[in-house]
Parts: structure tokens; sequence; C-alpha cells
């Protein structure tokens, strides 16, 4: 088996995610704990039981890291390894510490500022998000240009996430009026997500600015797996590529759909999900055949993961 770790993005995040991980395994506890002494606050307080700390971007972004992180050290010390990793938008970061690019108290400090940054680039309502379901993306592409040629501001494709998926963000007018559009074009559902601004777009630019010099103070290794990126889908050539990506990677769109396809070109047959939810899961099961997928949240947890693993 040639095996990948797939780590979770932002809106994935829900109340109770890790307390079995943080309840039954130390090694999950010391990451939880270790997150605590570095935030200066109980991040595993928030994960267990805090809803609404769980809907600010600021707070959520540390959360859903130490989860996956946590999620990942257990599989390490039952013997799982992965030959690549990848992260949707945010879960890129746990991509990089699971390569060894990143320590994980670097990284989840970073993730903190880069939640607060990016809330704070767009005021509150003034930019949004749509899933847009079953249709193909050239109609969704020109759903968002007519929207614009409408004069509402920016509309464009934010996460290209599986064939018939994709989600859509800018400002809020231009928007609803995409969403609006792609379903007049065909689409089965637009659904607007519960985030805090257009992210993936270069209305998020002063988020990007802002967090550059904190990327530059990061202490980057090489990677000991490979990483796939969110910015071109293709492996990160170099540890000196990182922060640069990662710059980046705020304002562009997310390309996990290609991801997966280059992941399996290269060999992948075993894709599992690290982090709160399931949605990568869907987005595999939509974009590959033949390919075995798993989730540490199935039904008895990592306990059925590792059963599969071991057949």
């Amino acid at each position: 088996m040639r095996t990948v770790f797939m780590f979770s993005g932002q809106g994935a995040q829900y109340a109770g995610m890790g307390k079995e991980l943080y309840q039954n395994y130390s090694v999950a506890k010391k990451i939880f704990d270790s997150a605590d002494e570095v935030l200066g606050y109980s991040i595993k307080d928030i994960c267990f039981q805090d809803e609404a700390k769980l809907g600010e971007t600021e707070f959520a972004q540390p959360a859903i890291l130490t989860m996956s992180i946590a999620a990942l050290e257990v599989l390490k010390e039952q013997g799982v390894r992965a030959e690549m990793t990848a992260g949707l938008s945010l879960g890129e970061y746990s991509a990089y510490v699971a390569s060894g690019a990143m320590n994980f108290e670097e990284a989840v400090a970073l993730v903190q500022k880069r939640g607060k940054f990016m809330a704070e680039a767009v005021p509150s309502g003034e930019g949004a998000m749509y899933a847009v379901i079953g249709l193909d993306t050239e109609l969704v592409e020109e759903a968002c240009k007519e929207a614009v040629q409408e004069g509402l501001g920016l509309a464009v494709p934010a996460n290209y996430n599986a064939p018939g998926q994709i989600v859509i963000a800018g400002a809020t007018k231009a928007v609803e009026k995409a969403a609006k559009l792609a379903k007049e074009k065909g689409a089965k559902m637009t659904v607007r997500l519960k985030v805090s601004g257009p992210f993936h777009t270069q209305m998020l630019q002063p988020a990007a600015d802002r967090l550059g010099p904190e990327l530059e103070k990061m202490h980057i290794e090489p990677m000991k797996i490979p990483v796939f990126t969110n910015v071109d889908a293709k492996e990160v050539a170099s540890e000196k590529d990182i922060i640069p990506i990662l710059t980046r990677q705020i304002c562009c769109p997310v390309r996990f759909s290609d991801i997966i396809q280059n992941m399996h070109e290269r060999g992948a047959d075993t894709f599992i999900e690290l982090g709160p939810g399931k949605a990568l899961c869907g987005f595999v099961k939509r974009t590959l055949k033949g390919v075995t997928i798993l989730n540490v949240e199935d039904e008895t947890s990592l306990a059925k993961t590792m059963a599969k693993l071991q057949e």
C-alpha cells in the first residue's frame, strides 16, 4: 500500500472533537496539553465543549490543527505511516507537521495568528462562501463571471474540492448572485458556508501581508515525506518553498481534487483522513474509484482504521 494522510480544513470542527483521543491515548493528551501551554488558554476545553468559540476563525484553526496532530500521533504510535500527505487549506499546516517540516508548537501558535488575520481582513458581512454541488466546473466559473459583470463585486471559485463540488467566494452580494445563477445553470444544490470571510480570494490579501512576516520566523526543516500543496496541487519541491507557498495560499484557490489525482498517479491507494469531519473522504470518493478510504472518526474510530490497515 501507498498511504496518504489527509488533514481537515476549517469548517469541519465540532464541539467534542478529539475528546476520545484525549481520554484514551497518552500521546494525544500530550499534544492537547502542549497546545494549551503554547496558546495560553485551554484549547481542549474549546475542542470538547465550546461551540461558540469553534465558530470563531481565530480559535477554530488552532483547535483543528491540535485535534489533527493528536490523531496523527496515535496512528504513528500504532505503526501507521504515510508515503505522502496533504491538507485542505488550513490542513496543509498539519501536513507540514506530519512531514517533519514544521514543529507542532510553532505551527499551532502560527495558525492562531493566521485565523486572527483572516477574520480581520474583511469586515463581517462583506464576504461569503457557497458550496455549489452537482455542476460542471466551467459552468460554475461562468456563473461567477456573470455575477462580476453585473458590478456586484468579486466572485470566484475558491475550492475545487472534487468533481461536482466547488466552493465559490467573494463579496457577499456577488457570491449570492453567482450561487443563484449556478442553480439556474443546473446545480443540484448551493449551500452558504458558516465561515467568517471569503477565504482563498484576493479579498484576503491583507491577511497574507500580515502572515508573511510571521511565517519568516518559522523554523522549517526538510520534509521526510512529500507534501502536495493547495496552491498548484503539486509536490512541494523543497522546504525553501514552504513559506512563499503558505503566504500565497491564503488568496489562492484550493485545488484539492487535483491533489487527489496527482497523489493517485504517484501510486497512492489508501487515503486516511485525520482531523474532524469526513469531508475529505467524500472528496476522494467523488474523485477516484478502487481505492481504500478511511477516517479516524469512523464507527469505532481509530480501532476500525487500524483493523482495515492490518487486513
